[in-house]
């Protein structure tokens, strides 16, 4: 039994971070249907299996509910199989009512309710639905009791988190670390885990197809399942789908040249077009290293999809050369030591602190415009 394992599509999930940017997110979703669809094409395989969270939300726009479905029909060799998860749970008169109401193509199988379903001679599925976001109940429990006639591979379906496995999941849904061995399952393949792992070697977690978040999982993926026979270890192939490339960087800074090394290093990224970077930057510059940060930050935002530019634990440290830089006459060195002074009080808040930190840039950019004008002038 070949098939293709993939999870947490979360179709019209917004990004409303992003601005005008926010379309391409969402079609990239959508396009990621019709990659996984030319996979599957590509590696001889005639079941999907959507192990929950097609949708993102419970409610979507008529035109939402039908994009995914008509990007899954033009693959007519192609069986989809569908549970619902935690972001599109199946209630009654709710969203897979309104899907059912809209037609569900022939190659689309909606698995709404526990029991084996047969998908192939000597292969059952077992689906497990989730009715609610969060249930306390383990709702793989029944696939143990349920009997198969000798020799089928048996192939659980189910949307939750594995006990006691370190997750930050989203909500509860527990599911038995060992459910595949209870159970006699031949693989398991689970959904809600935005990234890409194995639990055991007949149980994983895709990953979404098309990431959505940081620290999550930095390229789309889903999973090519070979299973030989019954009970014979399955074989798991990662298949990249993902368009963008959510990326995070920490780094701490110290001085200019640190961030010039920083710049070389970002600017040699690949794929960077399709990036969206998390740069998040902690230590000290002096007044001038911030001009070059501004240059950094404009040339990244030029060359990248997205650029999140954390510098709230980056701070200023005026040089000598930066204050004999803002000193006009004394007045205006005068005041870069007062929000110096500022700056390094730690009576005031963070906020309050920053405030200061960036005037202190600002008058040390009118200081040097200032200069440069007057060169130009004499």
């Amino acid at each position: 039994m070949r098939f293709i394992h993939t999870a947490d599509w979360q179709i019209g999930k917004p990004f409303k971070y992003f601005g005008e940017k926010e379309t391409i997110l969402r079609h990239a979703r959508l396009k990621a249907i019709e990659t996984i669809g030319h996979a599957a094409e590509g590696h001889g395989v005639r079941h999907v299996l959507l192990a929950g969270d097609m949708y993102d939300t419970e409610s979507p726009a008529e035109k939402t509910l039908s994009e995914p479905l008509a990007r899954m029909q033009q693959f007519t060799g192609v069986t989809w199989h569908v549970i619902s998860g935690n972001h599109d749970p199946h209630r009654a008169n709710g969203l897979w009512d309104r899907v059912r109401r809209l037609g569900v193509p022939a190659n689309i199988r909606l698995h709404l309710d526990e029991g084996p379903v047969d998908i192939e001679p000597g292969v059952a599925l077992m689906p497990a639905p989730l009715r609610r976001k969060s249930e306390v109940k383990d709702l793989t429990e029944w696939m143990a009791a349920a009997s198969s006639p000798a020799g089928t591979i048996r192939i659980g379906l189910a949307h939750g988190s594995i006990t006691g496995f370190g997750s930050a999941n989203e909500a509860g849904n527990p599911i038995a670390p060992d459910r595949a061995q209870q159970a006699g399952l031949d693989y398991l393949a689970l959904g809600d885990w935005h990234r890409t792992m194995p639990v055991n070697p007949r149980t994983w977690y895709a990953g979404t197809p098309e990431p959505d978040r940081f620290a999550s999982q930095e390229n789309g993926q889903v999973l090519l399942v070979d299973i030989p026979a019954q009970g014979a270890a399955p074989q798991v192939t990662p298949i990249s789908t993902g368009q963008f490339h959510w990326r995070m960087c920490d780094e701490n800074i110290t001085c200019t040249d640190g961030l010039a090394d920083l710049g070389a290093r970002l600017r040699a990224m690949p794929e960077q077009s399709s990036t969206i970077l998390r740069l998040s930057l902690k230590g000290a510059l002096p007044l001038s290293g911030r001009t070059e940060l501004e240059r950094l930050k404009g040339s990244l935002e030029a060359a990248l999809f997205h650029l999140d530019l954390q510098t709230v634990d980056l701070v200023s440290r005026p040089s000598l050369a930066d204050l004999e830089t803002i000193d006009f006459g004394g007045v205006l060195r005068e005041a870069a030591e007062t929000l110096q002074a500022m700056a390094d009080d730690p009576a005031i808040t963070a906020q309050e602190r920053h405030r200061a930190e960036d005037a202190l840039v600002q008058l040390y950019l009118m200081s040097t415009a200032a200069a440069s004008d007057g060169v130009k002038e004499a």
